[in-house]
């Protein structure tokens, strides 16, 4: 049973420069939240690290995007930036969570990509869950929307000015002769660029909510040629909980890293902040909260208790030794050829990558050394495994039970959905309703492959859903 944590904070695939200069004064003037905020669970869900000053986006004009362009979301549920999947929260904030307010500009945070929601049926109200893996956030959906915008011929200062002073009449003729001047021009063309420095999407099948690539981005950062690679480097978001544990374990899908601390810089700056802009101690915040964090239990009332024990022995002989906490080979890397999984993300990171990757950082006390290059998935624990689904690296398998009765992985699914399949162990991936609010996954497309990672299949059917049910405890 391996099912692999790909990194705490991975790349966020939209990223948007502003013009500096006459932009970036006039996005100044508009005033700076800090977000400092006090308790550390605010301070994850909506505090800085650091990516405004180079890929924030000017908060009025972030606000009515939604409003104006509102044609150009997903036909996905939820109003406004919720369709991207967004997780609001209300109690009187004003934007959602994982996003950050700094200088007068909306940035992007860890929570982003670590918040998720769970509903216990069809017509219950949303539990938003910190560390989960945000499996209905649309990454990629983010930046192609910005795009789309910018491309559009009510992309004017006139109408975004008009929409910002709809929401807000306080907003002051300063500020409305500086976004007319400066900010609207600047922004889109900086989300122009945006256009220009994610081409490489369209040669790529689409990442979909709850995935991104990670890596491939960083090949242009880096000054590979991007244009040359056609490799598929999207991959599943990973949950946060229990960071204490997975220390010198092999970490991001393929155990490219073992350094905690390193990989979460790591993703911080490929989430938009540089060496100079990143706040150590904002992050460093949350990296101590994130090593005893604690995923929630599954339901009680839903276990069944002679099947938990029956699975507990069937594990302890089956797949203990590889995601155990302190056996021998948890956090260690299994050979592409053992675990027959899709090999597109294991072939994005090349070993020329690895030697750029190991550049970040010079001159700093955090210079990265612990990239490597290697030739498999590693494996990782699998706590709070009930919330982490899909399964799989690039999340193509739905559920549990699919993923310990192979035969059953369905070719075609939806993802984004966030009713739970309490029996087979996921989100509900299949019927009306999730292919109304979700987004289909295409097993047939390149880097969605769903094959591999079958140990166990020569088990009695009983013993796997025993298995199951076991997982369902941890």
């Amino acid at each position: 049973m391996r099912t692999h944590s790909r990194r705490g904070l991975p790349w966020i695939a939209a990223v948007v420069v502003l013009a500096a200069g006459a932009a970036g004064a006039a996005c100044g003037l508009l005033g700076s939240r800090t977000q400092a905020e006090d308790a550390i669970e605010d301070h994850f869900k909506y505090g800085s690290i650091g990516t405004e000053p180079t890929v924030g986006i000017p908060s009025a004009l972030w606000r009515v995007l939604p409003i104006v362009f509102e044609d150009k979301l997903p036909k996905r549920p939820g109003t406004g930036w919720e369709r991207l999947g967004f997780v609001n929260e209300g109690s009187g904030r004003p934007r959602p969570i994982g996003t950050t307010d700094k200088g007068g500009r909306v940035g992007l945070n860890c929570a982003t990509c670590h918040v998720g929601t769970v509903r216990d049926a069809p017509g219950a109200s949303p539990r938003i869950v910190l560390g989960m893996p945000a499996h209905q956030m649309d990454l990629q959906g983010y930046a192609r929307f910005l795009t789309a915008t910018a491309e559009d011929p009510r992309f004017t200062a006139g109408n975004l000015v008009d929409a910002i002073v709809k929401v807000d009449p306080d907003f002051s003729w300063w500020d409305r002769l500086t976004y007319r001047v400066f900010v609207v021009a600047a922004t889109k063309k900086g989300v122009r660029r945006l256009t220009e420095q994610n081409a490489w999407f369209d040669k790529r099948p689409p990442q979909g909510p709850g995935r991104v690539d990670t890596f491939n981005p960083y090949k242009r950062l880096l000054g590979l040629d991007i244009d040359a690679d056609n490799t598929v480097g999207t991959a599943d978001l990973p949950s946060l909980w229990n960071q204490r544990p997975r220390r010198g374990l092999w970490l991001h899908w393929d155990g490219n890293n073992d350094s905690v601390e390193e990989r979460n810089k790591s993703a911080a700056i490929g989430a938009g902040a540089t060496p100079e802009s990143l706040d150590v101690a904002a992050l460093k915040r949350i990296e101590d909260w994130i090593l005893d964090l604690q995923p929630p239990a599954f339901p009680a009332a839903r276990l069944k208790p002679a099947g938990v024990e029956r699975g507990r022995q069937v594990y302890q002989t089956a797949c203990a030794s590889c995601h155990d906490v302190g056996s021998a080979k948890v956090g260690q890397v299994v050979e592409i050829g053992d675990i027959e999984t899709d090999p597109e993300r294991l072939n994005s990171f090349t070993p020329e990558l690895a030697t750029k990757m190991n550049t970040i950082g010079s001159g700093y006390p955090w210079r990265f050394t612990h990239f490597r290059k290697t030739n498999g998935y590693s494996n990782m624990p699998l706590d709070g495994i009930w919330l982490r689904a899909p399964y799989l690296h690039n999340g193509s398998v739905p559920t549990l039970r699919a993923l310990m009765f192979p035969e059953e992985r369905p070719a075609v699914f939806y993802r984004g959905y966030n009713v739970f399949d309490w029996d087979r162990v996921g989100f509900v991936a299949t019927g009306p309703e999730a292919e109304r609010d979700g987004v289909k996954f295409d097993t047939s497309q390149r880097g969605n492959g769903n094959g591999g990672h079958v140990y166990g299949v020569d088990l009695p059917a009983a013993d796997r859903q025993a298995i199951i049910e076991y997982l369902k405890t941890l």
